[in-house]
């Protein structure tokens, strides 16, 4: 595909956020524009949202989106932070009906991944380095050898009796009005099971949390060596744009 510019969307519990992105240097071309996430958070609800956001860039080609749960060759399969009603949606079929654009969608954890592997923190790292998106839960992506490990989904695990990300996660931490020390012993919890189960040789924070940078580094504590995402909160905008290009290209090689 000769055209680098695609529409990259990250739909996120609390906030649907996209741009339009160059694929070949990571850069967001245009400003981000975030609209709130509906509740409920309904597929057609949601779809409607990215309509707007096609709309407000006047945009009619490609799109990625990352989904804050599994999907697999376009169906989603989790639910957590939205409505349940998204489980077995052909998410891609029902943003291509209700937007008029192709899509290709992937986990938001993933696409974040993609894009601090490419432009990021996790650039030319051959080790297993696995990204945490720390925000409304907790998104969870490894790459091991330079090759993803798709829809991973460990801010599930059960942590303190409860879901991880329910007693972790930046919600967590504003719901329990916590502050961020207090966050901090949370998540190092977290953090240690992690590197108990996978043995990172690089941890990378990302997600809203990432912008606390000078805060939260001082505070968490690993064997890894333990990094913010260098594309912050944008991450997961970018590397959705990066998805959809790599499945463009390989739908053109398959012609």
């Amino acid at each position: 595909m000769k055209n680098n510019k695609i529409l990259g969307i990250d739909i996120g519990g609390s906030g649907i956020k996209g741009a339009i992105v160059n694929t070949k240097t990571g850069e967001m071309l245009t400003p981000r524009f975030r609209l709130v996430t509906p509740v409920p958070a309904t597929p057609t609800s949601v779809v409607k949202v990215i309509h707007e956001i096609v709309q407000h860039y006047e945009w009619n080609g490609l799109l990625g989106a990352g989904y804050p749960g599994v999907v697999q060759t376009g169906i989603v399969r989790t639910a957590a932070n939205v409505d349940s009603a998204w489980i077995n949606t052909n998410i891609e079929e029902l943003i291509t009906k209700i937007t008029g654009c192709p899509a290709a969608v992937v986990n938001d954890a993933d696409a974040a991944g993609l894009a601090e592997m490419k432009f990021g923190a996790g650039r030319g790292n051959k080790g297993v380095v696995l990204l945490l998106t720390v925000g409304t839960g907790i998104g969870t992506v490894m790459f091991s050898g330079g090759k993803l490990v798709p829809n991973l989904e460990l801010g599930h695990i059960i942590l303190k009796g409860m879901d991880a990300e329910k007693y972790s996660s930046d919600a967590a931490r504003q719901r329990d009005h916590l502050s961020w020390v207090d966050w901090a012993k949370r998540f190092n919890e977290y953090l240690a099971r992690m590197e108990e189960l996978l043995w990172p040789d690089l941890i990378i924070i990302g997600g809203g949390a990432s912008k606390k940078e000078e805060l939260i580094l001082d505070l968490l504590h690993t064997k890894a060596k333990l990094v913010t995402a260098r594309l912050h909160n944008n991450a997961g905008i970018v590397g959705a744009a990066l998805a959809a290009n790599k499945k463009m290209k390989q739908l053109e090689a398959e012609v």
